[in-house]
């Protein structure tokens, strides 16, 4: 074999790419067990001559594996590593992988020849001893751990001569939602080739997996919002299937594969990025063996306006690179502003510069380009005075914000980026956060980034933590500019403020943080807590956003027995043992530790400091986590004079701020009477439903009367028209169906949407249809028929009962009930469809019309009725007596209409009505004709009779 590669590598007509090929094939097919093979052969090849001696002086990696199971987003991982020492004596082998940083280590396993040794999770000792000092000299400072939101994990061992050792690595991530997917990475980064590479991941969620995407490999350089150029295809080897909630993704590139990416074996990140299907509701609530977690990721939201100010370091150390990235992001961000936003600039050094006095400014092409002036003249000079930026960055935003007429449902924040140590005025991080907190008072959030090596990164994470805010720490390179642009798109959108989800105190208990200053577009929400009553079989869940101009409730109650939904056994990736674990649990346990972490960094109280990290310490013993507090030590790894060492950098808070936003400070909205959660109007007997069937009551003449309205698909029907005076208007459009077998009719009509228009005192307009609520005040909100919810502003209120009705109520003077008709197997004839009922209607005037409205002010007097008998005997003979007599009459404005009495279902068909049935499409009892009532378009607000406007 070893002369017929020789004979091989001798002809061949160039001594390049084809050498290094046969060359790994070969390793390929030998697994890399005969390393004597391996040096033969390096003897021959003079261009692998430098990388081979390398590899000499350290045992190789014969196999690498990565197996992942993410289970509604909750990720368990597992990284097998296996070195072979084939030197004739012992040598150091060292294991390093990249984790999140927001990861916790939940074991670690060694095997050296024929022996094992287990991790164990211990309390960490206090460092009193000069011992401790020295040995934690060797652990990087948190910049050199820690890049981009990772860090390492490295252990050594030393390998006896002819020995393998493998290396087994478990670690537990909550993926976090950020522009709209989940992103799970797998550091790849052997720096050698290697025999077996495999990564597999397997993918459950519940809800639907949605937009799978494995762009290529990233290197360091490309971390940041994931957006590098040319980021579409999948790395060579990889396979993707998937079906509707499950997904399985493998990554096995050969030798040769391998060198085609990087001949030196240094590959990169595998990254995975997905979302799950959602819409706007309560979100999605999980339950198993007694524990619950709660996803709350709304789409369909309008934006709320911004009030920014962005507080930019100038000082010498920004020199070059950075400020020069600084500015590229910041000139694509002012693009990116929308015109009911408003900003200013503050660049600092050892002096303050503010761009626009005392002031905010609107964004307008003008403002946007003397911004960008401003920006493009910053020269890097001077130190470096955090304090007084933050402090003059507080004071004109809470200025602005007290001073002028600022939008109610507008969201104000700074954006504060350095790149070191603060070297002028107040130095002291303690004074400086506790400055920055007095000079914001909870009004609103602070956003810190960080750059390069030198930055206080407790410092920005402190003061974004303390502040409701996030920090994120880049490292200076080319790509920053894009990292810088990536986190402000995280935080530029935002949708809710002051969220609160609400769980009954009595079921549940330990619930993590349920209070939220903002919802950011394309994030999400997480709560997690333990069920008190375990025998109940449901749980009331309530989301509330609130501002002073208007709250969304919704509502719904969440089945807690699902054994078929949430039961994982049996899933592919959990045959390890993993799938034994409750992974809602421990997704609970992950989230509790995160917010006892940030409330230790946050304390300045040392007994409440020590009580939360006994709390910590205590969970994380109990779960098997690496924490800052916990330590994991191998149980009895001494090998004679060879004893393995190990190294291990846990997983800090860094990045914390990001997945729980602090609480301190900010107190909970209000909320919600229960008694709002039953319903407050009753509904009538006016109303237009069914083929559609129209019913008129009139209480003072103690009758009702009724008529038909054949219309055509597609019609849109005036049902109130009051545009002029209360500047309310309903129409309703028509969907058609096949009449039922044996009918008289050639086809029956429906109502497929309702649409309610008012422009007093503020325009509004609603369109309704079975499966959703559009309403649109300014701003476009979307919401399901299937979530209980209410949606309230100053003049308007929506209160929807799932899969029943929606209630509109305006002014408090006018409300409708659209009732929702939905069939779970519907006959041919049958469609979902709406009907609606007028409940009360004092704040219309006298002049409202419409073919429901022209009677709510005027009275029909029933001219003709043979009954004389006494009002018991009316009820006991009214059917036979009606019957015997066709010619009862009605006069309605001078007009006589003949009408028969009948009896009509209402109310979803539960009920019934006595009324008097005007014939031929309510000939004569309507104003006109049936086509005088006919709109052009949903939102015709015909003010008159026969005219037509539009909203």
């Amino acid at each position: 074999m070893i002369l017929w590669l020789c004979l091989c590598w001798g002809f061949s007509p160039a001594a390049g790419q084809p050498d290094s090929e046969l060359m790994a094939r070969y390793l390929e097919e030998q697994l890399l067990a005969d390393y004597s093979i391996v040096e033969q052969v390096a003897r021959r090849v003079p261009r692998q001559a430098k990388f081979l001696q390398r590899l000499e002086t350290r045992p190789r990696m014969s196999e690498f594996q990565v197996r992942s199971t993410i289970i509604s987003r909750y990720a368990f991982t597992t990284v097998s590593c296996t070195m072979v020492n084939s030197g004739s004596e012992a040598r150091e082998a060292v294991f390093e992988m990249q984790i999140p940083a927001a990861a916790f280590i939940s074991n670690f396993t060694m095997s050296i020849g024929n022996k094992t040794y287990y991790g164990e999770v211990t309390g960490k000792e206090k460092k009193n001893s000069t011992n401790d000092k020295e040995r934690h000299k060797k652990t990087p400072s948190p910049t050199e751990g820690r890049e981009n939101g990772y860090e390492t994990f490295k252990a050594s061992v030393f390998i006896p001569r002819k020995m393998q050792g493998r290396f087994i690595l478990h670690y537990e991530e909550l993926l976090q939602r950020r522009l709209g997917k989940y992103e799970y990475m797998v550091s790849i980064r052997p720096q050698q080739l290697v025999g077996r590479l495999r990564v597999e991941v397997n993918i459950l969620e519940n809800s639907g997996i949605v937009n799978l995407e494995v762009p290529p490999l990233r290197n360091s350089k490309q971390k940041g919002n994931g957006k590098a150029e040319g980021d579409v295809s999948p790395p060579p080897s990889t396979v993707i299937g998937h079906t509707k909630t499950l997904a399985k993704v493998t990554f096995n590139p050969s030798v040769v594969e391998q060198t085609r990416i990087a001949r030196n074996g240094i590959l990169g990140d595998f990254i995975i990025r997905y979302d799950v299907n959602r819409e706007l509701s309560v979100g999605d609530v999980q339950i198993l063996n007694g524990y619950f977690v709660h996803y709350f990721a709304p789409t369909d939201l309008p934006p709320l306006p911004k009030n920014v100010v962005f507080v930019l370091d100038s000082s010498a150390s920004m020199v070059g690179t950075k400020l020069k990235q600084t500015k590229e992001a910041l000139f694509t961000i002012l693009q990116d502003l929308r015109p009911e936003d408003h900003f200013n600039i503050i660049g600092f050094s050892n002096r303050i510069k503010v761009w626009q006095q005392d002031r905010l400014v609107p964004v307008t092409p003008n403002n946007v380009r003397d911004a960008k002036k401003y920006i493009h003249n910053m020269s890097p000079t001077g130190g470096t005075n955090i304090n007084e930026a933050l402090q003059t960055g507080a004071k004109l935003l809470n200025d602005y914000i007290a001073q002028n007429d600022i939008d109610a449902r507008s969201v104000s924040l700074i954006i504060f980026l350095t790149d070191g140590r603060p070297t002028v005025g107040e130095t002291q991080s303690s004074k400086i956060l506790s400055n920055t907190k007095d000079a914001i008072r909870d009004k609103f959030c602070l956003f810190t980034i960080g750059i390069g090596n030198d930055v206080d990164h407790k410092l920005l994470e402190r003061m974004a933590l303390e502040n409701c805010g996030m920090t994120r720490l880049f490292q200076e390179d080319e790509d920053a500019a894009s990292h810088l642009k990536g986190f402000y798109d995280e935080i530029g959108t935002p949708l809710l403020s002051d969220i609160r989800v609400d769980y009954p105190e009595d079921d549940v208990e330990q619930v993590t943080q349920n209070f939220f200053p903002n919802y950011f577009n394309g994030s999400e929400i997480i709560i997690a807590g333990k069920l008190i009553n375990r025998t109940s079989d449901k749980l009331h869940v309530e989301v509330t956003a609130s501002n002073s101009k208007k709250y969304i409730l919704l509502k719904t109650d969440v089945a807690i027995d699902l054994p078929s939904r949430n039961d994982i056994r049996g899933i592919p990736g959990l045959e390890d043992g993993k799938g034994d674990n409750n992974y809602i649990e421990r997704a609970w346990s992950y989230l509790t530790i995160k917010e006892l972490l940030n409330s230790r960094l946050k304390s300045d109280d040392s007994q409440e400091k020590d009580n939360l990290m006994e709390k910590a310490k205590s969970m994380a013993l109990a779960y098997n986590f690496v924490t800052p507090f916990t330590v994991l030590k191998m149980k009895e790894a001494g090998l004679h004079s060879e004893p393995p060492q190990e190294e291990f950098i846990s997983p800090s808070t860094d990045g914390i701020g990001e997945k729980v936003q602090s609480l301190q400070g900010h107190k909970a909205p209000p909320g919600i009477r229960r008694g709002q959660d039953k319903q407050r109007i009753k509904v009538s007997k006016t109303s237009a439903d069914g083929d559609p069937h129209f019913v008129i009551d009139f209480p003072s003449s103690k009758f009702s009367v009724c008529f038909n309205i054949d219309g055509e698909p597609g019609d849109i029907l005036r049902l109130v028209s009051d545009h002029k005076e209360s500047g309310v208007t309903v129409n309703g459009q028509l969907i058609g169906a096949p009449a039922p077998p044996n009918g008289h009719k050639k086809h029956r009509t429906y109502f497929s949407t309702i649409t309610i228009l008012s422009n007093k005192p503020e325009r509004s307009y609603l369109e309704i249809t079975p499966k959703r609520v559009i309403l649109d005040d300014g701003e476009r909100l979307v919401l399901s028929c299937g979530r209980s919810a209410v949606v309230r502003s100053r003049s308007l209120e929506v209160s929807i009962s799932a899969y029943s009705n929606i209630t509109v109520t305006i002014r408090d003077s006018i409300s409708f009930v659209i009732l929702i008709h939905h069939y779970k197997k519907p006959a041919p004839y049958q469609r979902n469809h709406l009907g609606f009922y007028i409940s009360n209607s004092k704040g219309l005037s006298s002049d409202s019309h419409g073919l429901l409205g022209q009677f709510l002010s005027h009275e029909v007097k029933l001219l003709q009725e043979s009954l004389n008998t006494s009002g018991q005997e009316v009820r006991q003979n009214k059917t036979e007596a009606l019957k015997a007599n066709p010619t009862n009459t009605l006069q309605v404005k001078g007009r006589l209409i003949p009408v028969v009495w009948k009896q009509r279902r209402i109310f979803n068909g539960q009920q019934e009505v006595d009324c008097w049935f005007a014939k031929n499409n309510a000939d004569k009892l309507i104003d006109g004709s049936y086509k005088d009532y006919l709109a052009s378009h949903p939102f015709d607000t015909g003010s008159t009779f026969g005219t037509i406007n539009s909203l």
